[in-house]
């Protein structure tokens, strides 16, 4: 269900005025680049360095809607065991977007599961909830995994699929705020 919020729009003199729906929800892109920049702003404070971090997490994250298989001419992306987080991308946003594509509201279990499916520990999980406190569906699910050097972390919302690497945070955890326990 999509909020809007009103606005009142006044033009020049003699012209009409009125309300003006906007949506609450705003350009996809600009939600994607909100989740960037709470990982950005949060990891500083959380004791982590974008920049020459302790044992060797990459620099500033990247942000990028999956890309869409192009054939057969694409090779089949492999889990690296022990990979970095770029080397163990391609899979993760590969098997996400599957999943996603399959079912655009996919809950945080299904997600979880084709990543373990395709090789991803998941003791190094994390996912948010599907329900909100007051038990409507949430908007987004975020769902995460720590690697060697970092965290591939993704997102399911109704704008679709994205992800980005972060660092770990100070606490040894991808995601901020409370996440639900993987115990299935």
């Amino acid at each position: 269900m999509r909020k809007w919020r009103a606005s009142l729009s006044t033009s020049g003199e003699g012209s009409r005025s009125g309300v003006v729906l906007r949506s609450r929800r705003g350009n996809p892109r600009r939600r994607i680049l909100r989740l960037a920049s709470v990982v950005l702003l949060v990891a500083p404070l959380a004791g982590c360095s974008l920049i020459g971090a302790p044992g060797g997490a990459a620099g500033p994250s990247t942000l990028s809607p999956a890309a869409s298989p192009t054939g057969s001419a694409a090779a089949s992306p492999t889990l690296v065991p022990g990979g970095t987080a770029e080397e163990n991308r391609p899979l993760f946003d590969s098997v996400s977007a599957a999943v996603v594509a399959a079912d655009p509201g996919a809950d945080g279990r299904s997600l979880v599961d084709a990543l373990v499916a395709a090789g991803f520990d998941r003791a190094t999980m994390e996912v948010t909830d599907d329900t909100t406190a007051i038990g409507r569906d949430a908007d987004a699910v975020q769902f995460a995994v720590r690697t060697s050097d970092g965290c591939i972390i993704g997102e399911r919302s109704a704008s679709g699929y994205a992800s980005l690497i972060a660092p770990v945070l100070g606490t040894g955890r991808c995601l901020v705020g409370e996440t639900r326990a993987i115990d299935w």
